[in-house]
């Protein structure tokens, strides 16, 4: 017999997520096994260096259809979802953080936008992208400054009219995930403007869903990775410019 097809590949980039992986897989269990849909979860490690590994061992027995991509140096966000979205099997392919900020749930509204035709499905903390997009739990008031200045440059420099490019939810047809994560070159934070450029670029239909967003505090972003992401996103821009991208 032939191995059923997938539907659904959840990917969940991971560093050093002992903390929260437990509760977030158990959530992602919960509702997909209570879908009509076929899943896998792929949670692709990025040179975690505390019990990560043991935490997923001890949970492989609890979550069904569970896949650990294993490697042992970290390289960061952008090529760690890289890798996860292009070792998948599912026909959609969703990436989403350890922390579930964005509840796996949210994906109901993803699914509207794909049976319409649309290539890939973006949530967005931002009213101006969608009504109804909120942080319940918001970010620091620094950060959240810091990020509108950000995306000012980034909707001017790389991705014109998204207003929240960074939100860690984001699914994809199999054939779009495949053009575009094959292209990417951008491996940490800054991953999320290069991807949504690249859409643009290849005119595909981008969907956007309001994000009920809740911060967890413990987020390994820092106050200068916002600096570095300013600086992928000129990148980004140079490599179109040089013709970098085979589009």
């Amino acid at each position: 017999m032939a191995p059923q097809e997938v539907f659904l590949s959840v990917i969940i980039p991971a560093c050093n997520e002992a903390p929260r992986l437990p509760k977030t897989l158990h959530r992602i269990h919960e509702y997909l096994t209570g879908s009509a849909f076929t899943y896998e979860i792929l949670v692709a490690l990025d040179g975690p260096t505390d019990s990560t590994r043991e935490i997923l061992a001890n949970l492989s027995h609890q979550i069904g259809h569970l896949t650990v991509l294993d490697r042992a140096d970290n390289r960061g966000k952008g090529f760690t979802v890289k890798e996860g979205m292009l070792r998948a099997k599912g026909q959609i392919r969703l990436f989403t953080d350890a922390d579930n900020s964005t509840d796996i749930a949210h994906f109901d509204m993803m699914r509207l936008f794909f049976d319409q035709g649309y290539d890939l499905v973006i949530a967005s903390r931002n009213a101006k992208d969608t009504a109804g997009a909120q942080q319940v739990v918001p970010q620091a008031a620094y950060k959240r400054f810091i990020g509108q200045i950000g995306n000012r440059i980034v909707r001017k420099v790389a991705v014109p009219g998204i207003w929240d490019t960074q939100c860690g939810f984001k699914a994809f047809r199999a054939e779009v995930a495949e053009r575009i994560f094959r292209q990417t070159t951008i491996e940490r934070w800054g991953f999320d403007i290069e991807v949504l450029a690249l859409a643009q670029a290849l005119k595909y239909r981008i969907g956007i869903i309001p994000a009920h967003w809740i911060n967890d505090e413990r987020s390994h972003v820092r106050s200068v990775d916002y600096l570095r992401v300013l600086a992928d996103t000129f990148a980004v821009r140079r490599n179109f410019l040089s013709g970098k991208y085979p589009l």
